[in-house]
């Protein structure tokens, strides 16, 4: 080839490529993924039950708000699930008080925390998220909202519950178990036919805590974050830690910078580990989805799994781990 046709042959291919350049970061920056993008639920723990209700939902054109919505429901009407909804475990005064929030693909977000007497505190925080100019509602203004609103007031500690609490009186010993007691959440994110994405989160909070204590779960960022443009993550395990590192939000700008749901989850983990000298006594867990489809999901201490719901098919799948 002669060096002037070299030239403006090779000229004209840059002036291509610069006049699409979003196209260039879209295709060639977006961390490459080898799984379909269709509509997939995942959650924290084995909640297949939860992940399949959600992912049905999906497959049948559902949106990916409904579907986490209804899908986290599930476990908080499960009366022998005392970590979630209805039938969770008390404070140590007996009080069943519970958290819970929801995103959608907007960015929009609804949050309760300190709620009695409400069996599916996620749908609260879903009213609040539409209907008020607010994110949260607590304690009594929650229930009040609540109670405006067409939800019914119920009894939440059950019988099992409350014999357990008041064995647990007798001691009085408050020291989580790792994997059992730190078990105290369902977070969930959902993609759609459409590609849009949503997470919703929601705890009875830990076994025996402070009258008044609130974890991670319902705050934005903490328990759950998402960007519709990026991907979400939840977590799960000893609120005090997630909160102090933000640890969802931290996840989804770790994508956006071009990391994979894996090693965003496995960093937000150390950094935990990092600012904790007594990390070997707790668990903390993070399952992040990105756009693609593509799924991370890392713990401190071996134990945690996450269900997922995709090609309507459930699994339960174990977690890396740190420990």
């Amino acid at each position: 080839m002669k060096r002037r046709k070299f030239i403006k042959t090779t000229g004209m291919s840059g002036v291509a490529l610069a006049g699409n350049s979003s196209m260039f970061s879209a295709n060639f920056l977006r961390p490459f993924s080898t799984m379909k993008n269709t509509p997939i639920s995942i959650a924290t723990w084995n909640f297949q039950k939860a992940t399949k209700k959600a992912g049905e939902m999906l497959f049948q054109g559902a949106g990916a708000l409904d579907a986490v919505e209804q899908g986290v429901r599930v476990e908080e009407a499960n009366l022998k699930n005392t970590t979630v909804g209805n039938g969770g475990a008390p404070d140590r005064e007996g009080n069943v008080t519970l958290d819970a929030c929801i995103m959608s693909p907007e960015g929009n977000a609804g949050a309760v925390v300190y709620l009695k007497h409400i069996a599916h505190p996620v749908s609260v925080a879903r009213k609040v998220m539409e209907k008020t100019p607010h994110v949260m509602l607590a304690g009594e203004g929650a229930l009040q909202f609540a109670l405006e609103n067409g939800f019914e007031k119920v009894n939440l500690l059950t019988e099992e519950s409350e014999q357990e609490w008041k064995q647990w009186l007798e001691h009085k010993n408050y020291k989580p178990i790792i994997n059992i007691e730190n078990h105290d959440t369902i977070g969930m994110l959902c993609i759609d036919e459409k590609d849009d994405i949503s997470g919703a989160c929601t705890t009875s909070g830990l076994s025996y805590k402070m009258n008044g204590r609130i974890g991670d779960s319902p705050i934005i960022g903490a328990g759950l974050f998402l960007d519709n443009e990026i991907g979400g993550a939840v977590a799960t395990g000893m609120g005090e830690a997630i909160m102090k590192s933000v640890g969802s939000f931290l996840i989804v700008e770790l994508m956006r910078q071009g990391k994979s749901p894996q090693e965003a989850c496995e960093i937000a983990v150390k950094r935990i580990v990092k600012q904790n000298s007594n990390y070997k006594d707790f668990q903390v867990a993070f399952v992040a989805l990105n756009k693609n489809g593509d799924i991370g999901s890392y713990c401190l201490h071996k134990g945690f799994s996450y269900a997922k719901y995709q090609n309507k098919k459930t699994s339960n799948n174990p977690s890396q781990f740190y420990i």
